[in-house]
Order: structure tokens, then sequence, then C-alpha cells
């Protein structure tokens, strides 16, 4: 679990998480990225919270989301990824 920072949205704190991990490589480039599930269990939020930490990942370009399979990283990351 994280300590999270007051005054800013929890979602918003976890995709920097999941951000700063693509760019370190811990999830690299084809790679799945924990589920909906998974980041609900990882940092003790709600899993609507963790919906709006995939859709902003998604809006960032830094995933995409598979029906039935999963999300993963982008194969090509934005430039300031």
């Amino acid at each position: 679990m994280t300590d999270f920072e007051p005054g800013r949205p929890r979602w918003q704190q976890v995709v920097d998480v999941i951000r700063r991990r693509i760019a370190e490589g811990t999830y690299a480039p084809g790679m799945r990225v924990p589920s909906v599930l998974a980041l609900s269990a990882e940092f003790g939020i709600a899993n609507s919270t963790s919906q709006k930490v995939h859709r902003g990942l998604r809006a960032e370009g830094l995933i995409h989301t598979r029906h039935g399979t999963g999300s993963f990283v982008s194969q090509q990351l934005p430039e300031d990824a």
C-alpha cells in the first residue's frame, strides 16, 4: 500500500506510480500491467478508482486494453513517457 499525499486524487497518484514503473522498465512494452483488481489490492483503493487509473493510462497512450485478455504497455510509448 502507498502513502497518498493529501489534496490530490488517489487515481492520479497511482497513475504516476505506474508511469514511473513503465519509464524504469519494470513494465516493458508489450508486458501486461496489473489488472483493476490487482491495483485495488496493491494500493488499497476501490475498483472504481483502479478503473480510473487504467483510463488515465490509456488516455496518455501508455497502455492499451484487449477485451478478455488484459491491459498491456503500448509498443509505441509517447515521447515524454
